[in-house]
């Protein structure tokens, strides 16, 4: 495609703008309370896109004043080359971590506890 093409379908536009993604993103992370752990995938899927994990990744390295130590992986595993700062802002909160994860981590813990919300 071309840079002055037009994306003829959702499909073909970047999921960071397609349908609000980014936006909806933004809203349930700002939502994390302290003490709060959400896996990437818990955020996709409460933002409407479960099968965009990574791209709530991309967003988060992008965006600022979001308490993006709150997200983790399926496996609780702190950020790769973050994991310092994480780890502090965490156990700040109260939140165990040991060895870059966070210990006790269960995924789908953080939907099932305050359950699904509209965003």
């Amino acid at each position: 495609m071309s840079a002055s093409a037009t994306p003829s379908s959702l499909a073909d536009r970047p999921v960071m703008v397609a349908d609000g993604f980014a936006t909806r993103v933004h809203d349930v992370v700002a939502d994390l309370e302290e003490g709060d752990v959400a896996s990437y995938a818990e955020v996709a899927a409460l933002a409407g896109r479960p099968d965009a994990p990574r791209a709530v990744g991309m967003l988060l390295a992008r965006s600022s004043g979001l308490p993006w130590w709150r997200v983790v992986n399926a496996r609780g595993r702190l950020v790769p080359g973050h994991e310092r700062e994480q780890g502090l802002r965490l156990r700040r909160e109260g939140v165990a971590v040991a060895g870059n994860h966070v210990v006790g981590f269960r995924p789908g813990a953080f939907g099932s506890r305050r359950g699904p919300r509209p965003v």
